[in-house]
């Protein structure tokens, strides 16, 4: 990686690497430099786990955002296999950043659906750096009724700061297209998995976000508002002191939110983050993936539609009550 690719948290594992490589590359045959590159490979692999065991939740947010981490094509081109993409929504056209089609997993035929943000500036204009308009939410919703008629199970892979804010968006349906998806998907007759790779941000990623098994790799982020949007909101700027603040409260990490019971899984990432080693991400992906499409494959469709029900609504739990006569009351 070039130096301009390594978050600002990331400079003392940028520094030893550099060093690690010039040693390796001036060995030559000499036994005292040997002994001393594998001093420094362990100081590595420490120094990995330290910075990466105790990111902060801002930390998190610049790792899924960082450029080389990999995207939804990546993992197509990675994992599955026989991927025919299906475009369209029947309507208006093709939204680029969300991208669907047939493929097969293992033994698995499924339904593939996800954001794609774009690896080249022309790409990341193209789908709009992974946000989808209206049309996009419609064409996933189209294919995953697809899924359901044939009886093949839908995969979704999330990564988005969240849907297309523009005007024309919210003219064509934006906020009533998701709620339809979210009712449609709580009700689709097959199983569904989704997994956040990268951002899970706001109406946009739960657009998608509605499964049988919801899950997040290691340092992804899923929240109701990106921290620039709350930390606007909240004090009118998003500046380097606010978003870190905005991150921390939000919730936002994995971590944070196996605890809370909003995801399933968190799925480990490579030491050092996805961005350093794509393919292993892609296998721990793959292997994750094949297990749920395995524990839901003989499930009935009563029983899948009543778990994916209950699953949502066991979600935020919260306590009302009343004062009367000093005496607080309330139910959960």
């Amino acid at each position: 990686m070039e130096p301009k690719d390594y978050l600002p948290f990331e400079k003392e594992i940028y520094e030893m690497e550099e060093l690690l490589a010039r040693l390796e590359s001036a060995e030559g045959g000499q036994g005292g430099v040997a002994d001393e590159i594998r001093r420094i490979r362990r100081e590595l692999v420490n120094l990995k786990k330290k910075i990466y065991g105790a990111l902060t939740p801002w930390q998190t947010v610049q790792v899924s955002r960082h450029k080389n981490r990999p995207l939804l094509m990546d993992y197509v081109d990675l994992i599955f296999d026989d991927f025919v993409e299906l475009h369209g929504d029947r309507a208006i056209g093709d939204d680029r950043a969300i991208r669907c089609g047939f493929a097969r997993l293992g033994d698995f035929r499924v339904v593939l659906i996800g954001h794609q943000k774009g690896r080249t500036l022309k790409e990341k204009q193209e789908c709009f750096y992974g946000c989808a308009h209206p049309e996009g939410y419609r064409k996933a919703l189209k294919n995953m009724r697809l899924a359901a008629k044939f009886r093949l199970p839908v995969v979704c892979l999330i990564d988005t700061p969240g849907a297309f804010p523009g005007i024309g968006a919210e003219e064509r349906g934006q906020a009533q297209l998701i709620a339809v998806n979210l009712l449609e998907m709580s009700r689709l007759e097959t199983p569904v998995v989704c997994v956040v790779i990268g951002e899970g941000g706001s109406g946009g990623a739960l657009g998608i976000g509605i499964g049988d098994r919801v899950s997040m790799l290691e340092h992804a982020y899923y929240s109701v508002i990106s921290p620039e949007g709350c930390a606007g909101i909240l004090w009118k700027a998003a500046t380097e002191t606010s978003k870190p603040m905005a991150a921390e409260a939000l919730r936002l990490t994995s971590r944070d939110l196996a605890k809370l019971g909003v995801i399933d899984d968190v799925i480990p990432e490579p030491l050092g983050g996805a961005h350093r080693d794509h393919r292993e991400t892609a296998n721990t992906l793959k292997t994750y993936l094949l297990r749920y499409l395995r524990d839901l494959r003989h499930t009935t469709i009563k029983d899948l539609l009543e778990g994916r029900y209950q699953k949502f609504r066991r979600m935020g739990v919260f306590e009302t009550g009343a004062w009367a006569n000093g005496v607080v009351g309330g139910t959960t």
